[in-house]
């Protein structure tokens, strides 16, 4: 995979494909075509918020720890500012009044993976529950310690994304299912709070777009790289 590390974030370029997304509480599943993207190899950190929010949110406090306590709401806002921060066209449309938002796709600036990127990018053309062994891949309720942990201490996927799995779940920009349960958005990758099952490429997490809590990060992808 290419990388793009003049950000700070480390992006890397994801090759497209197709995924197929599944949903235990409906039984059902579903494939979606994956144009090329670029993805972030580490879940945002501390540092890297403080940066460019100037504020540090999180219950674990560390430069290195990926940033947690963070709601959606609050990762889009981070997403525009970065962009402007280098001068990129940003992603979102903010209305603050409503909490929400809407994405201009032409836009080269950051912003959150769709849940279908993000199981793609997870899975690295592997095909099973997870891309490695869960003890050499993620932080979960059996090795954490019960506490969230710096990125990149567990061996990459093969597209070299670490922590796609366990320490913290990301989020991701699709509304979950509008008729159920509202604006709540979708949640991916598990965290070090989570049992083993959760920590799987394919399972689905919803909570609503001002939802904090300490096992919750998120990290950043683009569409356009020049």
């Amino acid at each position: 995979m290419d990388t793009d590390t003049g950000t700070g974030n480390g992006l890397v370029v994801i090759p497209p494909g197709r995924v197929t997304l599944s949903d235990r509480r409906t039984r059902s599943s579903w494939q979606v075509e994956v144009a090329s993207f670029a993805i972030s190899a580490f879940p945002v950190t501390q540092s890297s918020y403080a940066q460019v929010t100037g504020e540090r949110p999180s219950s674990h406090q560390g430069d290195g720890l990926p940033v947690e306590g963070v709601s959606w709401w609050d990762a889009v806002h981070y997403c525009n500012a970065l962009s402007q921060r280098e001068g990129l066209a940003p992603a979102y449309h903010l209305h603050a009044a409503t909490e929400t938002a809407e994405w201009d796709t032409s836009a080269d600036g950051y912003r959150l993976p769709t849940e279908a990127e993000w199981e793609h990018a997870c899975r690295a053309g592997s095909t099973g529950p997870r891309y490695g062994g869960l003890d050499e891949v993620a932080w979960y309720d059996g090795n954490s310690g019960g506490r969230v942990h710096p990125v990149g201490l567990k061996r990459a996927n093969a597209w070299g994304l670490h922590d796609m799995l366990g320490n913290v779940w990301d989020w991701c920009w699709d509304v979950y299912d509008a008729e159920v349960y509202g604006a709540y958005r979708v949640l991916r990758g598990g965290g070090w709070a989570d049992e083993h099952w959760s920590c799987r490429a394919s399972v689905r997490r919803r909570s609503h777009p001002t939802f904090r809590i300490d096992d919750v990060g998120f990290r950043v992808a683009r569409s356009h790289l020049a």
